[in-house]
Formats: C-alpha cells, sequence, structure tokens
C-alpha cells in the first residue's frame, strides 16, 4: 500500500501556483474582516497588548493571504489599545509574526513575497501543527485559515481493498457512513491533537480564529460544489486507469486526508476538547458565492490546491491529464454544479480557558 504523500500547495508564482489561484480563500478574509476586528474588539484582553504582541498562522502555505490575515490581527489590535486607552502608542508595539506550515511548504517563495513596509518581525516555523511547534506561551493570537479540514493521515481501511471500510471515492463523500464514521473518529482525535497544542502555546485568554469551509448539518459532502469537484477529479482518474495511463490498483488505493465537518462535529469537537470556548461562530457569506462558476477557472484552482497532492501521488503528468479531463468533466456536469447544496463558510473565534 502506497504511503500518503504529504499535502502542500503549488508553491512559487507560476501560472499555476497557490499564489496565483488563492483568490476566493482571500475574498473571505476580506469580507470576514470586520467581525474579526469586533472578535478581537470584544474577546482580547487589554492587559495581553503590551510591548510585545505575536500572531501565528497555522497552516500559512505559500501566499499571499497568510498576509492578509496577520495584518487584519495586527490593525485590530492596534484599533483595540487606541480605543480603550485613549492613547496613540499603539505605534510602539512591536509585532512578531510566525508563518507556520509543513517543511515541504514553499518558505521560500513565502518571504519573498513579505509585504515591503510592514510593521512586524516575521519567523518560519517548520512542523505540522497537529503537535506542538512553539514553546509554552509564545503568541497572542493565532490563526488558522483554509488549513482546518485536513486530518494527519488516511484512517485506517480506507485505501485497503480487503476492509470493509474500503473507499473507491478519493474523498469522504458522505454517503458511506461507516467511511464518515472513520474520517470523523481521525479528524476529531486530530482536531484534539492541535487544539491541545495550541493550548499550550498560546497565553491564557489569547485568542484563535478558525476560517475555512465546513458543511451545514445533514448536508453531505457530494452534494456540494465542492464535493462534485472531488467527485470528478476521481471520476478522471478512473477514466485513466482504463486507458492503461495509470494503474487501477493505485486509484483504488488512493484516497485524500480531508475532512470537511459539518457545523454540529465541529462546535462538539472543540466543546469536549475543553480547552477553548467558542466565543463566536459566524456563517460568512462569501462575495463571490461559493465557487467561481466556470469549468477553466474551477479546474485551475482545484489544480493548485490539489495539484502537488496528486503529483506526488500519481506523477506530475498523469496530474495535467487529470486536470484537463477535469475541465472537460466540469463542463459536462455544469448544471449539477450550479444547483449543488450551498457549503459553509467560517469564522470561529476561540478563547483559551
Amino acid at each position: 500500500m502506497a504511503t500518503t504523500p504529504q499535502w502542500i500547495m503549488i508553491g512559487g508564482d507560476g501560472p499555476e501556483s497557490y499564489n496565483q489561484h488563492s483568490s476566493y480563500q482571500r475574498a473571505l478574509l476580506e469580507t470576514s474582516k470586520e467581525k474579526m476586528n469586533g472578535a478581537i474588539s470584544a474577546k482580547l484582553s487589554l492587559d495581553l497588548i503590551s510591548d510585545r504582541f505575536c500572531v501565528a498562522d497555522f497552516g500559512c502555505a505559500s501566499g499571499p493571504n497568510t498576509f492578509v490575515a496577520v495584518q487584519n490581527i495586527i490593525d485590530a489590535v492596534e484599533d483595540k489599545y487606541r480605543k480603550e486607552t485613549g492613547q496613540n502608542r499603539a505605534e510602539n508595539i512591536e509585532f512578531q509574526v510566525l508563518f507556520n506550515d509543513s517543511t515541504t511548504n514553499d518558505f521560500n517563495t513565502l518571504f519573498q513575497a513579505l509585504p515591503p513596509g510592514r510593521r512586524y518581525y516575521s519567523a518560519g516555523v517548520p512542523g505540522s501543527f497537529f503537535g506542538r511547534v512553539l514553546p509554552k506561551h509564545s503568541f497572542h493570537i493565532g490563526v488558522i485559515s483554509y488549513a482546518f479540514h485536513f486530518t494527519s493521515k488516511i484512517p485506517k481501511g480506507i485505501t485497503d481493498r480487503d476492509s470493509p471500510l474500503w473507499n473507491r471515492d478519493v474523498h469522504c463523500t458522505g454517503f458511506n457512513e461507516a467511511v464518515k464514521k472513520a474520517y470523523l473518529d481521525q479528524y476529531s482525535a486530530d482536531t484534539k491533537n492541535l487544539l491541545d497544542a495550541r493550548a499550550e502555546e498560546l497565553f491564557h485568554g489569547g485568542l484563535m480564529l478558525l476560517l475555512g469551509s465546513g458543511l451545514r448539518n445533514g448536508v453531505k459532502m457530494s452534494e456540494t460544489a465542492k464535493g462534485i469537484m472531488m467527485d470528478l477529479i476521481g471520476a478522471s482518474l478512473n477514466d485513466l486507469a482504463q486507458q492503461g495511463v495509470i494503474d487501477q490498483d493505485k486509484v483504488d488505493s488512493f484516497s485524500t486526508p480531508l475532512y470537511i465537518a459539518e457545523e454540529g462535529e465541529l462546535r462538539q469537537i472543540i466543546k469536549e476538547n475543553g480547552k477553548f470556548t467558542i466565543e463566536a461562530f459566524e456563517d460568512i457569506i462569501h462575495p463571490n458565492g461559493e465557487f467561481p462558476l466556470d469549468p477553466k477557472i474551477l479546474a485551475v484552482s482545484f489544480r493548485a490546491s490539489y495539484g502537488a497532492f496528486l503529483s506526488a501521488y500519481f506523477g506530475v503528468d498523469t496530474t495535467r491529464k487529470v486536470f484537463e479531463l477535469v475541465e472537460v468533466k466540469a463542463r459536462e456536469e455544469f448544471s449539477r454544479i450550479q444547483n449543488a447544496k450551498p457549503g459553509m463558510q467560517y469564522l470561529i473565534v476561540l478563547r483559551k480557558n
């Protein structure tokens, strides 16, 4: 059975890179800025705003969205300080930003793109955010943007033909209850580890801001546009296997370390962990709708996010062929994509207990 490669975004600044195809995620950050400001103003203790303030982005990728996220936070902290103290000393606060992602992340592109004129010191923190990557009491506000849906590994049995949990689909569609439970159990365990680690690293009373995609209660992944696109990736892989381009056994043993949780599942996991209080759970209405509804843009966007992972497993040439087929299938299934059930874009504000 093949080892699951690490999930990274396509690096660099080329035409297929995440850097060039992450405007959808950036729009959510911009749309949620006012709610982020409100949460920081209402929930962050003024006592935590001293001469040095640290912000950490976990799962930062290669930019540019991480810069939007951390700048939003810094602006909100400065604004809170000025309003509550009546002083203009916010300019004297020294900000540090810690950028975390896996060791295979393209940190070179990230740091080459650091905004000129920024008012913070920066450092890279390589390592999996499912465990500790920082000393205790290292940061005051953390953010995870579009990375709160990963699992650390594929659940046991999912890629094994001889297992009752074998899943021929490339993701958790939501239609097989046993498969869904296996993914949810893995996601719950991983999220517990993630929250435990952040609770150690975060100052008491500090905040975690979680932005990303979820499901409304009772909606199955493959009923959404994102799920349909994942199904088209799987169908394209199977087409190439039938053509003899790749081995069918390799396709059948492939799955993605993703679980898009329902709102109720997210609330339950966080509550059971006990390290944080949910201060806000906002359903953000994305200005671009669920997805930019253009088959070519959809195919390119999904390649930017999923392409490096597929390439590590199937090779670059096969991945190129996969997404050529995905674009064709997206045109054929366009009506179904347009009429899919809506997903949920969220901002969750957690305060350390």
